[in-house]
């Protein structure tokens, strides 16, 4: 099998083949939607192999990769770090939108419900589940897709197979996209996690005012239901958020990889 191979495509097409695999398989373990679980494992490698193979011969061109094991094996690692950083880079996009829901299912009351994320594939509570769900429906919507294979793409005009990138200039990328999930969550629900905070305020000076007055039996519902009325006004700007959020990121990860 191995001799038909190399007798069909030749030696530096196959060694290619590999690294650009190796550079592809992240996207499938990180990245928003093509990670998902909600797509079938091998729906996922089938895709990445038919990734691997349009792009190889495109990629590899008229370069010399080396053909000894340790050599080789070095190329293989390196994709694998170029491919991972990259793909974080973008996941925590999606991670920040998960985090968010997560503030919020605790500001609102929620956080005691816990449901499988399809999208994840782990326990999360409700309002994050939802965050999830409708990021991904956004995310498809703009074609989120697209720009994300496009910016994959210029990652081997950026790092050739067999050029060896930055390892401080990627390091330090994906530490800002792993800092940037809290701020990011932040900015998604820091407006209704202030307005709950005002609500649990109001109804302390209230209990103060009416001692008599069962705060907590009145207080869950209406921040429940006032909770459900900002996120629905809310909702509509994700996509926005989403948008220039996805730009950044894929900009980002392209920073990260220049060559050392």
């Amino acid at each position: 099998m191995a001799d038909l191979l190399l007798r069909q495509f030749g030696e530096q097409q196959l060694a290619g083949f590999f690294l650009v695999l190796a550079r592809v398989s992240p996207l499938f373990l990180m990245a928003p939607l093509f990670s998902s679980k909600m797509i079938p494992g091998r729906v996922r490698t089938v895709i990445a192999v038919a990734l691997a193979i349009g792009l190889t011969p495109v990629v590899v061109g008229d370069q010399k990769i080396s053909m000894d094991v340790w050599t080789y094996g070095g190329l293989i690692v390196k994709e694998l770090l170029i491919g991972l950083a990259f793909a974080f880079a973008l996941g925590a996009m999606f991670a920040a939108i998960g985090v968010a829901g997560s503030f919020l299912d605790y500001f609102v009351g929620l956080s005691f419900g816990s449901l499988v994320d399809p999208v994840t594939g782990t326990n999360t509570t409700v309002i994050s589940q939802l965050y999830s769900l409708v990021g991904v429906v956004i995310f498809i919507a703009i074609g989120g897709e697209d720009w994300v294979l496009a910016g994959f793409a210029r990652t081997f005009d950026l790092v050739g197979l067999t050029e060896t990138p930055s390892l401080g200039t990627l390091v330090a990328g994906v530490n800002d996209a792993f800092v940037g999930i809290f701020a990011a969550a932040v900015q998604i629900a820091g407006p209704i996690m202030l307005a709950m905070i005002l609500t649990d305020a109001a109804f302390g000076v209230v209990s103060r005012v009416v001692p008599q007055l069962n705060v907590f039996g009145v207080g869950f519902p209406v921040k429940l239901i006032l909770g459900i009325l900002l996120i629905g006004v809310t909702l509509p700007y994700l996509g926005s958020w989403i948008s220039g959020e996805l730009t950044d990121s894929v900009s980002v990860a392209l920073r990260t990889l220049k060559v050392g």
